[in-house]
């Protein structure tokens, strides 16, 4: 779009700030705004960002990576096409950056350009990836003593749930709606006021776009409802878990074929999708690094909590690593998909996506097997049993995650040398500070940064 009419477009909407957004590498999303006087020239030239702002964790403690300090400069330029009216903020509309150099060069350290650089791998294979986030949270109401508790005490998917939140709901609904964001089902969960509302699945890019504005939507229309929202994998430790699945889908760019599914087989994966899963198992241990990227994300990741502590994959089992989802009966096109279970809002959704999809693809490059799907919980199976069919527990831990994923030469070489750097060395000083900490700690600041 020509900027000038995208300037018209943007005070037609009544809008004083755009802000510039973007996740970084702790999974917080960040961003500078800029006034519409000033809308044309900084679309055009981008917001002057410090190189330090990667290297910071999620305490905004700034970690000792090389090139990462008070010297030099990115620009956080704008993907025009993201453009969105925000319904919760008077006068404020947003768009997801990314970082660039000073060259006018997509920057290393970038995450969403990640993303771009798989989705673009992925392109020269031939396919598309379309994909989802499926989040859960937690709403609460804050006590007079400051901390929170449960906005309820319903049980999972009872109808006590929505009457607690029915306003709240309709609201985020909207908000979401007015974005762009379709919304297919929401129900109460688990956990004491614990909430799932999904929206509809898109190109992989857009679809992690989406999350992060998902994440700022819930977030900013239950504090409006005198409410707190709050998307961390774990925010009461005697709680249910908070993950966010991702479903992922791979189709032929010429015909636009399912090549995950067998044509006249519904429920069948294909030797593509079997190749793709295996891809997955075989780095899983680094992946989840990417995908429940934070300390407080292994609260959550353990057996028989239906979130998957095993690498192993089975047709619909929720307590498999990689469920197939089975296909829907009305659906217009095969809906055949993945699922990946190990994940939760605390990622960065560009990496944990651009992880999945590399993953993937270098297991139909190297034609890999997945093995025989696994139709029992695989924390029942004895050790001897996993070991047999080749079930590995998953890292315990964000350090041994972190370990795991330096292990990782594929990824590694994926995520290239300033941001994998980064990442290594941002999660590991979380790790440190956490574990240096006690269990309230950790729940408070998980709790509100997420």
């Amino acid at each position: 779009m020509d900027l000038n009419a995208f300037e018209r477009k943007v005070r037609y909407d009544d809008v004083r700030f755009v802000r510039f957004l973007y996740c970084d590498t702790s999974g917080i999303i960040r961003g500078k705004s800029v006034h519409i006087d000033k809308l044309v020239e900084r679309a055009r030239g981008g917001i002057g960002l410090t190189v330090a702002m990667p290297a910071m964790n999620m305490l905004d403690q700034l970690q000792p990576v090389e090139g990462l300090g008070p010297v030099g400069e990115v620009r956080l330029v704008p993907d025009i096409g993201s453009y969105t009216r925000l319904p919760y903020a008077p006068h404020s509309a947003s768009m997801m950056a990314n970082m660039v150099t000073l060259d006018r060069e997509p920057w290393g350290a970038c995450a969403r350009n990640f993303l771009e650089r798989m989705i673009e791998r992925a392109r020269q294979a031939g396919v598309v990836i379309e994909a989802a986030f499926e989040p859960e949270w937690s709403l609460a109401v804050r006590k007079e003593d400051g901390s929170c508790v449960p906005v309820d005490q319903s049980l999972c998917f009872s109808t006590v749930g929505w009457e607690a939140s029915v306003g709240v709901i309709d609201d985020i609904v909207a908000a979401l709606e007015a974005q762009g964001m379709p919304v297919e089902q929401f129900y109460p969960e688990l956990g004491h006021g614990q909430q799932e509302l999904t929206i509809r699945h898109a190109t992989a890019l857009r679809a992690a776009d989406n999350h992060v504005r998902y994440r700022d939507t819930v977030r900013a229309v239950a504090r409006k409802h005198n409410f707190v929202a709050s998307l961390a994998p774990k925010p009461f430790a005697d709680q249910a878990g908070n993950g966010c699945h991702i479903h992922l889908s791979v189709w032929d760019a010429s015909s636009g074929r399912n090549l995950m599914a067998v044509e006249g087989k519904p429920n069948v994966l294909s030797e593509f999708g079997r190749a793709w899963v295996a891809g997955v198992l075989s780095h899983l241990p680094g992946l989840v690094a990417l995908t429940a990227a934070s300390y407080n994300s292994y609260r959550r990741l353990k057996p028989h909590m239906w979130s998957s502590a095993f690498g192993c994959w089975g047709f619909d089992n929720r307590e498999a690593a990689v469920r197939i989802a089975s296909v829907l009966w009305d659906e217009t096109k095969p809906s055949l998909n993945m699922e990946l279970k190990p994940s939760d809002n605390s990622n960065n959704p560009y990496l944990a996506l651009g992880g999945l999809i590399a993953a993937g693809l270098d297991g139909v490059d190297k034609k890999l097997a997945p093995g025989d799907p696994v139709s029992v919980d695989p924390g029942a199976l004895s050790d001897d049993e996993r070991a047999r069919r080749g079930i590995r527990r998953l890292p315990k831990t964000l350090a041994e995650a972190v370990d795991a994923l330096e292990r990782d030469d594929m990824l590694m070489r994926a995520l290239g040398d300033i941001l994998s750097r980064t990442f290594l060395t941002v999660k590991r000083s979380e790790a440190a500070a956490f574990g240096a900490e006690d269990e309230a700690f950790e729940l408070a600041h998980h709790f509100y940064k997420f």
